[in-house]
């Protein structure tokens, strides 16, 4: 294969991973934002967190992948954004690093205290990741200031622009609404209708900030220059998947919704990354020192290793992730046997 197919093809991967990072790490984020008000007493909450047990850490590994995959696929992407973007991807880390801690420890001691700290610390590590991820994705799309070097040159603030929090409040109550859905599926008798009230309720502002998001991008991004009048069909189904969320809700239909949910999430990445071909980071400075999939690659050699070892690996990884999800695809009870 020549060079500019594996550049595209890296592109288009990691792209991919980043869609199943957000659509699966996005709905265990949304439980964990939701714990505190979901339960009513200890065993609710432990029912809740029982629900995302086996699922969370391997949700995680799609970031890894995606961040190694950066690194190695696009070194120079990788350089810039961490350099630029510590101080968000270091508060970001130490979230999930502190969510992590909190799921295995909170049942170390019978302490209403110590159970309602470690609570509030899954909430603090979900939903502070849920929001930076929308800011990051935001900067990607709108541009950032780097120099003729590929060196960033603005500071932590510029990443907290009114067009990026707008990004990641949405991306926050998305992620909350698509929990609440999966809650719906995962719990029964009083839980799963305090699970379905919820995602009706969050419905209203998840829809309102991300079609807020949708029209700011076409105002504050080139976006509306290379997509044209109309967008395609990704990002108009990203929105009638979403809008029709409240009525499968209503009809009782979860799996449904769960999936609408899923597929606005998805589409939305997508829209992003059609938005930034072929860019990878966008330079607000001068757009011609935009970092792209052509200057910011590795080389021939290494991508064509990689596209091998990929192919190999990425296929086994996804077949034992859907295992797990089916093994542990039943219902959690208040009278389950907690692990948390």
């Amino acid at each position: 294969m020549d060079l500019q197919t594996l550049q595209i093809i890296w592109f288009v991967l990691v792209a991919v991973l980043f869609t199943g990072f957000f659509i699966l790490e996005g709905f265990d984020f949304g439980v964990g934002i939701l714990l505190p008000f979901m339960g009513k007493d200890d065993l609710d909450r432990r029912a809740v967190i029982n629900t995302i047990g086996p699922f969370w850490d391997g949700n995680e590994v799609w970031l890894i992948t995606a961040g190694g995959a950066i690194f190695a696929a696009f070194p120079h992407w990788y350089a810039t954004l961490f350099s630029g973007f510590y101080l968000a991807l270091l508060l970001m880390v130490v979230a999930l690093i502190f969510r992590g801690v909190a799921f295995e420890y909170r049942s170390k001691s019978d302490s209403p205290a110590w159970r309602s700290f470690w609570d509030w610390s899954i909430f603090l590590g979900s939903a502070i990741p849920a929001l930076l991820w929308g800011v990051a994705m935001a900067n990607f799309i709108r541009g950032v200031p780097i120099d003729e070097t590929m060196n960033y040159t603005g500071g932590f603030f510029n990443l907290l622009n009114p067009y990026a929090l707008a990004c990641g409040l949405a991306s926050l109550m998305i992620f909350t609404l698509h929990g609440a859905v999966f809650l719906t599926l995962k719990t029964t008798d009083d839980l799963h209708e305090r699970a379905m009230g919820l995602a009706k309720k969050l419905w209203v502002p998840a829809t309102v900030l991300s079609l807020v998001f949708a029209v700011y991008t076409f105002v504050e991004t080139d976006l509306f220059a290379r997509l044209g009048v109309n967008p395609g069909a990704i990002p108009i189904f990203s929105v009638l998947a979403l809008l029709s969320v409240i009525v499968l809700l209503n009809k009782g239909a979860s799996g449904w919704a769960f999936v609408m949910t899923a597929v606005s999430i998805a589409f939305s990445t997508i829209t992003i990354f059609m938005g930034l071909f072929p860019r990878v980071l966008v330079s607000s400075t001068n757009p011609d020192w935009s970092l792209t999939i052509y200057n910011a690659s590795s080389s021939q050699y290494t991508l064509g290793i990689m596209t091998t070892v990929a192919a190999i690996f990425v296929p086994i990884v996804l077949l034992y992730q859907g295992w797990s999800y089916w093994v542990f695809r039943q219902r959690v009870t208040k009278d389950s046997k907690m692990e948390y």
